[in-house]
């Protein structure tokens, strides 16, 4: 098995992409169920590191988003810090359907 470079750097040396790109080979290695197991195990360890560090990259994602909460009377954006737990599947979910059940300006 042919090591690529991304298994070569640490995990934390990794950006989101490359990092879950990796995870998803690692996952397809060990669903096939092929190899040895020790081979299997190593995987497996680098996989929850790969886990760490796109779950540390996705906390520190949400952290810097801002949300835009209105327009001022020069019509500059009004934002807010994102506070944490606002972006829980469920509310982006009902966020999205309630956009959509808006009718458009101008519309009854």
């Amino acid at each position: 098995m042919a090591k690529k470079k991304t298994a070569e750097k640490s995990a934390q040396e990794l950006n989101f992409e490359a990092a879950l790109e990796e995870l998803e080979e690692i996952v397809q290695r060990l669903e096939s169920g092929e190899g040895p197991l020790d081979a299997a195990l190593k995987d497996y360890a680098r996989a929850v590191e790969l886990i760490r560090r796109c779950n540390q990259v996705l906390s520190q994602t949400e952290r810097q988003i801002e949300i835009l909460s209105g327009v001022d009377a020069e019509g500059n954006p009004i934002v807010r810090p994102a506070e944490e737990g606002e972006f829980a599947l469920e509310d982006a979910e009902s966020a999205e359907s309630s956009r959509r059940r808006r009718p458009a300006r101008g519309e009854s």
